[in-house]
């Protein structure tokens, strides 16, 4: 098959996912092919991951401490996903892995184990995952470029106060797309003698991430965005915060020993015991741990240059279109992975993002996507003279936007139809 072919994702090797073209009814009763461009907010299921699951199924049982054959095999299954995604992170061997909900969780349980008096840097421009969670934060404004980026870092980092101290960013934003310079923010990090966290949530399904190599010290991500919908998430980094810190949940697995009256719990040494009290989510690891060897047999490369031309072929053509403006931080030359937001003159975000749907058959994302503060920033720089403090939608669009966000299974037919589609409700209006 070409690789100029429309509806041909790679040449050679080509991962699938399930519901790729699955029809939808639009509002005349047609029935078309979806065309799914919201792959930032959960991606779809691999066609691998699925075949993991049923795999493992049979054999399904709790893990740890079960005698029986199917509660050995399920807890080597479960076990050998943190060796997977140790190794999909490029992470030291003695790095802790523990399994989360999500990148939320993940994050949260960061903040729960950062020392008392921990000093955490972090910029506007964050998901609220990463923006919230934190005790005593320094919060940044939306920096210019990279380089102010770094820069503020180095500034905020030096004048914060004795102890510790974090420093949380984003590998690319759910927002814009647009990749962050983690190696020279690493570097600022370690010359303040701070520690760095990354929320590599929407960096993950899109591009290779070495944390050895990059000097990381804490990474996040979910399943669910990484083809892998089934509710389990990663925190994985240095083990010695981990340790310390109470369980971030209190219950069976996270204790050693309980007194025979219940008052007082000896908790594990070992942080990914401690940190993982309850029954886990043994079928969603085993599912990101799949989406993880599938990426990694499949190989960057092709993945990566069939995106970056999706990428090329929708913001051209959203540019092309009068009354669309794409939001950006860093402008157009800026590095980013396959998510692209825009609003519309004279379009209600949500408006818009359901007549897509109804008229079009395209599943986008409209709001301020879990980043108000970031968003908002950006229709004001957009829109110097808006006064909007941040209502749920205005005439043009104000205080949201539209996204669209693509990735393993979309087509060049997939993003044409969403530029047309765009092109023809900007001309008509709302």
């Amino acid at each position: 098959m070409s690789a100029t072919t429309l509806d041909a994702p790679f040449v050679g090797f080509a991962p699938s996912v399930i519901g790729t073209d699955a029809p939808v009814p639009l509002d005349d009763g047609r029935r078309v092919p979806y065309a799914n461009l919201d792959y930032a907010a959960s991606a779809p299921c691999l066609e691998a991951v699925r075949e993991a699951i049923s795999e493992a199924l049979p054999y399904y049982s709790s893990v740890h401490r079960g005698a029986g054959y199917a509660s050995q095999v399920t807890t080597a299954a479960y076990e050998k996903a943190r060796e997977t995604v140790r190794g999909f992170l490029g992470a030291r061997q003695r790095s802790s892995v523990v399994f989360t909900r999500n990148t939320t969780d993940a994050m949260n349980l960061l903040a729960h184990c950062v020392p008392s008096g921990t000093t955490v840097v972090v910029f506007e421009t964050e998901h609220h995952a990463t923006l919230l969670p934190w005790r005593r934060a320094v919060r940044l404004p939306a920096p210019s470029s990279p380089t102010e980026a770094v820069a503020a870092a180095d500034r905020a980092l030096a004048d914060s106060p004795a102890g510790p101290r974090l420093l949380v960013v984003t590998a690319a934003s759910n927002v814009t797309g647009e990749v962050w310079p983690l190696a020279e923010l690493a570097a600022v990090a370690r010359t303040h003698g701070a520690r760095i966290a990354v929320d590599a949530a929407q960096l993950v399904p899109h591009r290779p991430l070495d944390t050895t190599a990059l000097g990381l010290d804490y990474v996040a991500f979910s399943g669910h965005k990484l083809y892998a919908p089934f509710g389990a998430g990663v925190l994985a980094g240095r083990s010695d915060w981990l340790r310390a810190a109470g369980p971030y949940l209190k219950g069976g697995g996270a204790s050693a020993s309980v007194d025979e009256h219940g008052n007082r719990a000896r908790w594990h040494a070992d942080p990914e015991a401690r940190h993982e009290a309850g029954t886990p989510n043994v079928l969603g690891v085993l599912a990101l741990a799949a989406a993880c060897e599938t990426l990694a047999a499949t190989g960057w490369t092709p993945l990566v240059e069939h995106e970056e031309r999706l990428l090329a072929r929708l913001r051209s053509g959203l540019a092309r279109t009068p009354g669309v403006r794409e939001l950006t931080l860093w402008g157009d030359r800026s590095p980013r992975v396959g998510i692209v937001s825009f609003v519309v003159d004279g379009w209600d975000a949500r408006d818009l993002a359901v007549a897509l749907s109804g008229r079009f058959g395209i599943g986008v994302r409209d709001g301020k996507f879990c980043a108000h503060p970031f968003v908002q920033h950006l229709l004001n720089a957009d829109n110097p003279t808006s006064t909007d403090a941040g209502g749920e939608g205005c005439a043009d669009g104000g205080s949201s936007a539209v996204r669209a966000s693509f990735g393993i299974g979309t087509t060049e037919a997939h993003v044409d139809r969403l530029v047309e589609a765009v092109a023809e409700l900007a001309r008509r209006g709302a």
